[in-house]
Order: C-alpha cells, then sequence, then structure tokens
C-alpha cells in the first residue's frame, strides 16, 4: 500500500513549520528534507533541517531533473528531492511536504492524489507580529514577506483544506485529521 503525500504550504509566519514538526513527530512521519540555497539560520543542520546547496549546484539539480518541485521564493531556490518523495510514498510511508504555493501546485500536477493544506495566520496583523517576534529577519526582509504573504492567499482557494492556525494545538489536531482521513 503507497503512502500519502501531504503538501503544506502558507505564508512565512502562519506557523506551517511548526505545526507540521509537531504532527510529523506525533504521527512518527519522517522528515522529508528539502534543498534550499539560502544560508542556514542558527541552530539548523545540514542534511537535518534543509540540504544547504550552492546555487550552481541547485541549478545542475534542476537541469538533471532531480526535483520533484522547486521554486524560487524570496530571492532564494527550494525544491523537494525527487527521490526524497518516492521512495518514501512507495514504501507505504506518509510523507509531508512543508514547501511553497507554486510548489504546492506543481505537486498536484504530478501526484493528483496529493492532498495539499494551506495554512494561515487569523490576520495579516497577526501574521506581521510573528514575522517581527521571530527576531530573524530585517524590516526590509518583513516587508517583502508581507508582501508575498498578500500574493500567496490569493492560492489558498487552489488547496484541498485550509487551516487557520489562531490557536498551535488547534491547527495540529486539524492536519492530523485532514491526514487520517
Amino acid at each position: 500500500m503507497k503512502g500519502k503525500l501531504i503538501v503544506v504550504s502558507g505564508p512565512s509566519g502562519s506557523g506551517k513549520s511548526t505545526a507540521t514538526r509537531l504532527v510529523r513527530d506525533r504521527l512518527q512521519i519522517p522528515l522529508s528534507i528539502s534543498a534550499t540555497t539560502r544560508l542556514p539560520r542558527t541552530g539548523e543542520i545540514d542534511g537535518k533541517d534543509y540540504f544547504f546547496l550552492e546555487k550552481e549546484d541547485f541549478e545542475n539539480r534542476i537541469t538533471n531533473g532531480e526535483f520533484y518541485e522547486y521554486a524560487l521564493v524570496h530571492g532564494n531556490y527550494y525544491g523537494t528531492l525527487r527521490e526524497e518523495v518516492e521512495s518514501r510514498i512507495n514504501s507505504g510511508q506518509n510523507v509531508i511536504l512543508e514547501i511553497d504555493v507554486q510548489g504546492g501546485l506543481i505537486v498536484k500536477e504530478k501526484n493528483s492524489e496529493a492532498i495539499l493544506v494551506f495554512f494561515k495566520a487569523p490576520s495579516m496583523e497577526i501574521l506581521a507580529k510573528r514575522l517581527g517576534d521571530r527576531k530573524t529577519d530585517s524590516k526590509e526582509v518583513i516587508k517583502l514577506r508581507l508582501a508575498n504573504a498578500k500574493k500567496e492567499l490569493e492560492y489558498e482557494k487552489e488547496y484541498d483544506y485550509t487551516v487557520v492556525n489562531d490557536n498551535l494545538e488547534k491547527a495540529c489536531q486539524e492536519l492530523i485529521n485532514i491526514i487520517n482521513k
């Protein structure tokens, strides 16, 4: 029996990373590690949090067809290596991809059985506060992330489910319910 492919997307600050991590732990779903050209944040480990690649290496892998999906987001490439997804699904494991909205739609094109879940904050004001509270980005980057969030929200209607993350525990339970359907 094949595993399920669940895609979780949404604006930066929507809580998708935290909720996805907690749900993966609770359901014992291994992490599908994405690749990126952005620099590691404090505490992130190559091969555990992301595969941190040089831009040239990433682009060579694109040319070689090694990505299930990829996109240029906030000036950096992000992508999911094909082998990371297909080997797990074929062995019966569920896979959760936490990727941007563009990537989510690409995944749905390649795998019509993929379940797309859109995470969002209750309001743009709350989203802005969350981004500021993280203290990981400059004011310019936060401004860019908020502008991108407005564009990303337009993709919500393309997703199978929406989770409004106004309470982390409730959002986690909603995601678990979606996976277990």
